[in-house]
């Protein structure tokens, strides 16, 4: 077991939040595994709309944080939303970057493939990877380094990031690439922490298409492990200023 650092504190996991309680039920599940690999933190699990409790109340009550957003995108929630909170609270807070493209993610996208009945071995396969999009092209050029690692030492057909929302999305116009270019058959993976209204109308489009589609991220100890990376990585930039 790890042994607590010198310099503590409060771990804040930062959802956007959702009218669908599916969304907070996995960041809660999150921050409970978070507690059993690491059981002398204090971790508190925040919103910032739409689900209790708020960034903003929890902030006011903890006085040593590090927020930690539960988020992919290194987009408008982490860019602006999250910072605004900060500052209209106006307490010492240190935030610690999205958990963006991180291998341990990738393992977890593939687990959920490999539940789903594929394997790496399907040359006739085409996969794509659903994720929100984003009016930032750096986050949306981000997310798309998605497809290639996950498709890194497999024989799939082919493979292509699909947005399912902003000023890119263009899921059927995915979906009929790869076709066009040789998958006989196509999965849908979404690159989502969580089901939310997002997710179900992906769902649809892949029921209306006849395309499987695998699981979200959710609840997992390598996305808690992935959390804790990033607060021990402002943990330990803190110790050594």
């Amino acid at each position: 077991m790890r042994t607590p650092p010198v310099l503590s504190s409060t771990l804040v996991l930062t959802a956007h939040g959702s009218v669908d309680p599916r969304s907070a039920a996995v960041t809660h599940a999150v921050a409970g595994r978070i507690r059993r690999l690491r059981p002398w933190l204090d971790v508190r699990a925040a919103f910032l709309e739409k689900c209790a409790p708020s960034l903003h109340d929890v902030l006011t009550e903890t006085g040593n944080a590090t927020v930690v957003p539960f988020l992919l995108a290194d987009a408008y929630h982490a860019r602006v939303d999250i910072p605004a909170v900060i500052d209209a609270v106006g307490a010492s807070v240190r935030t610690a970057p999205v958990l963006g493209e991180d291998p341990a993610l990738l393992s977890v996208a593939h687990l959920r493939l490999t539940e789903a009945g594929v394997s790496p071995y399907d040359d006739d396969l085409g996969v794509i990877v659903v994720a929100v999009g984003s009016s930032n092209a750096t986050a949306n050029a981000r997310t798309s380094t998605v497809g290639p690692a996950l498709a890194d030492g497999t024989r799939w057909a082919g493979n292509k990031v699909a947005f399912a929302t902003g000023p890119h999305a263009d899921l059927a116009g995915t979906a009929a690439a790869l076709r066009a270019s040789g998958a006989r058959r196509l999965v849908i993976v979404p690159w989502f922490l969580a089901h939310g209204r997002i997710t179900d109308r992906v769902a649809d489009f892949a029921a209306r298409q006849d395309i499987p589609m695998a699981e979200p991220l959710g609840s997992h100890n390598l996305v808690a492990a992935t959390v804790l990376d990033r607060f021990d990585d402002v943990a330990a930039t803190r110790a050594a200023a």
